[in-house]
């Protein structure tokens, strides 16, 4: 039985964000291909009671500094060791943060399988310390891991042309929910919604400035936080409690909750800029939202020649709300064709055995 260690995710099952949902579609599947699966993760970041818990997925808790610029690194680095110690067949590795610890995995004949995510150093989040690690934690994946995964073309061809380094391209998938209730107080293709973690390059500013003007038409629900708190944080309070149409829901875990909202949206905002394929954006489509993107070079691949793009501008986001809004045929148009290019090019099953391919490549020692 093959053996596999994942590193660098808040653990399993967690719903943090992509990778934990990635993680949380990939093991099942492993285990039932025979693979012995371990995922590491960080104390109190899990769901041990998730009635969709695989019992047959060994997590195992390191610990580390739980702060925004020192938990990546600290819980990478404990749970590096440790997977070093067990010496499991294979390690699938997820942020280019743990790259500074590939050479211990290494050293131990452990090949590495790594998801480099987007360009963290590129994030407006981060200050310029933070952007550095991220920057020379991407030069030592670059050189240290044995294979790279590439969410998207657009990443895939940044890190040719930067480090010179290649890999495979396997994206997010996404799953077509059944037709569910509308959400409560809420009609279909009535209302306008945001889902994103409250952080800059998501466009949460831009589309807060914009939210009075949509909210004094149509209802509007966002969702989502920063985590820590802070100036977004209070503007999504601040925005619920003056405006009776805006309902802040905060972070949620609850995916049929989440998927209702999109299947039924008029239209989601999806303001992401950087990274690569988002794995919200193709979560919302396979649920049959009505997206709008901010225009960047990967939503336009993840949505293709039909999506519907604007700049990160308050006003023009607001048009174009608006402009979508006003036409509910083509709305439903927009959303069946949403979940077909969901289903042809981000299958979830089409992703895992992507994977689990290229870990037994590794250990066949086929790169």
């Amino acid at each position: 039985m093959p053996s596999v260690a994942v590193i660098g995710t808040r653990g399993y099952p967690s719903y943090y964000s992509g990778f934990e949902t990635a993680v949380r579609k990939l093991v099942p599947y492993l285990a039932d291909a025979g693979w012995d699966v371990t995922v590491y993760g960080r104390p109190g970041a899990t769901r041990p009671d998730d009635p969709d818990l695989d019992a047959r997925i060994v997590s195992r808790v390191t610990r580390g500094l739980e702060t925004k610029s020192a938990s990546t690194l600290s819980y990478g680095f404990t749970s590096t060791l440790d997977a070093a110690a067990r010496r499991p067949d294979v390690a699938l590795v997820m942020n280019v943060a743990n790259g500074y610890y590939l050479p211990i995995l290494k050293a131990r004949g452990i090949p590495t399988l790594v998801n480099v995510d987007g360009i963290e150093w590129e994030r407006a989040k981060w200050g310029t310390v933070a952007k550095r690690v991220f920057r020379t934690g991407a030069a030592c994946t670059a050189r240290w891991a044995t294979d790279l995964v590439f969410d998207a073309r657009g990443i895939e061809n940044y890190w040719e042309q930067t480090f010179g380094a290649k890999g495979r391209f396997i994206s997010y998938g996404g799953d077509v929910p059944p037709p569910l209730d509308v959400p409560e107080g809420l009609g279909h293709r009535g209302y306008v919604l945001m889902v994103a973690r409250f952080v800059p390059e998501n466009s949460i500013a831009e589309f807060f400035e914009a939210v009075p003007a949509i909210a004094a038409r149509y209802p509007v629900v966002i969702v989502g936080s920063s985590g820590y708190g802070g100036e977004l944080d209070d503007a999504a309070r601040s925005l619920a409690a003056h405006h009776a149409s805006v309902s802040w829901l905060g972070h949620l875990s609850n995916d049929t909750l989440l998927h209702a909202l999109w299947q039924h949206a008029g239209v989601y905002f999806h303001g992401h800029s950087v990274g690569g394929t988002n794995p919200s954006l193709v979560q919302a489509m396979a649920a049959g939202a009505p997206v709008l993107a901010r225009d960047t070079i990967y939503t336009r691949e993840v949505l293709g020649p039909a999506g519907k793009f604007v700049a990160a501008e308050p006003n023009a986001i607001a048009q174009a709300i608006f402009d979508m809004m006003d036409n509910p045929t083509k709305l439903d148009e927009v959303a069946r064709s949403n979940v077909q290019r969901a289903e042809e090019h981000y299958s979830w099953s089409q992703v895992c055995s992507d994977y689990e391919a290229a870990l037994r490549a590794l250990i066949r020692g086929d790169i």
